[in-house]
């Protein structure tokens, strides 16, 4: 599988499991929308910093699908959170933040078994 066609998947699975659209990924990206499509069609790869800004949100989205609907993951990501210091989930992982994300749904992890 291509660096291409590898991104073309995660960007699907975005839209599926957290059900952000093209122009989420755009604006949490902070690129064009039409550079999501060349990416989603694999004609083109983000750049390092990209790459890692997606595979970060992915791994959230994967995470928040243990807890949340697809449409209550994407509410999740882009609302403030007391969980997150008040601050998005998205603004966190634009941070280099993930980490802070990843806390917080360990709190909610925690919190579902009690």
């Amino acid at each position: 599988m291509t660096v291409q066609s590898a991104f073309a998947k995660t960007i699907g699975d975005l839209q599926e499991r957290g059900r952000l659209s093209g122009a989420d990924v755009a604006n949490i990206a902070q690129v064009s929308r039409a550079t999501v499509s060349r990416w989603t069609r694999g004609a083109a790869a983000p750049r390092p910093k990209m790459q890692l800004v997606l595979s970060d949100l992915r791994y959230v989205v994967d995470r928040l699908a243990d807890f949340y609907s697809a449409d209550e993951t994407r509410l999740w990501l882009y609302a403030r959170n007391k969980l997150l210091g008040g601050k998005s989930a998205i603004e966190l992982i634009h941070e280099d933040r993930t980490d802070k994300v990843l806390e917080a749904i360990e709190k909610l992890d925690s919190l579902a078994y009690l």
